[in-house]
């Protein structure tokens, strides 16, 4: 591997190059010599960036639940239009897209790298826990918006939602569901929630 190559934003590449590897071999297969042969950078480099493998994962998970807070801003952005169940589906469909996927398999199975998020999450299996409360917190404002029903619990319909989609995502074989899959789903678990549905 070339020793002198001089990148630009080294972490940034490598998160780049990890996120490649995840899509292509999926998360079991990232090591730090598939992160550097695939920047085609000195194996040396990673750890002249991060203390450890499993701190370069970690950082790696926070670039990707940094995404995530973009999807939140949208949600915001989209309180009191369109319908609850197409801005729901908009934002599960943004976070379990094939690299949130791999970022969930990833941190399920990376227990030490689970463990050191944990320090930092509010609980549960980080990802998915800040899915579920980018949702719960869109929920609530709909709610006081009248567009949920009052007696809705908007952080249960966020577990039941995040929970079930991630099962409706990650069991699609070669690909990602449809809209009209992801909206069956979303509006099952709506249903009763929403002002005139299921009363």
């Amino acid at each position: 591997m070339p020793t002198g190559v001089a990148l630009q934003d080294p972490r940034e590449q490598l998160f780049a190059a990890a996120d490649r590897v995840m899509l292509r071999d999926g998360p079991g297969a990232l090591t730090s010599r598939a992160v550097t042969e695939e920047l085609g950078v000195a194996k040396g480099v990673l750890h002249r960036h991060f203390v450890d493998f499993d701190d370069f994962l970690v950082e790696l998970v926070g670039a990707h639940l940094r995404g995530l807070s973009v999807i939140a801003h949208e949600l915001e952005r989209r309180v009191g239009t369109l319908t609850v169940v197409a801005n729901t589906r908009f934002a599960l469909t943004g976070a379990f897209d094939a690299l949130g996927l791999a970022v969930v398999s990833l941190v399920i199975g990376r227990d030490e790298v689970r463990r050191r998020l944990r320090g930092t999450a509010a609980g549960g299996i980080p990802y998915l826990a800040e899915i579920v409360e980018l949702l719960a917190d869109y929920l609530e404002v709909e709610k006081r918006q009248g567009r949920l029903a009052a007696t809705a619990d908007p952080r249960t319909i966020a577990v039941t939602l995040t929970g079930t989609s991630h099962l409706l995502f990650a069991g699609e074989l070669g690909g990602l569901p449809d809209e009209s899959a992801v909206d069956e789903v979303v509006e099952s678990v709506l249903v009763g929630a929403l002002p005139g549905v299921g009363h």
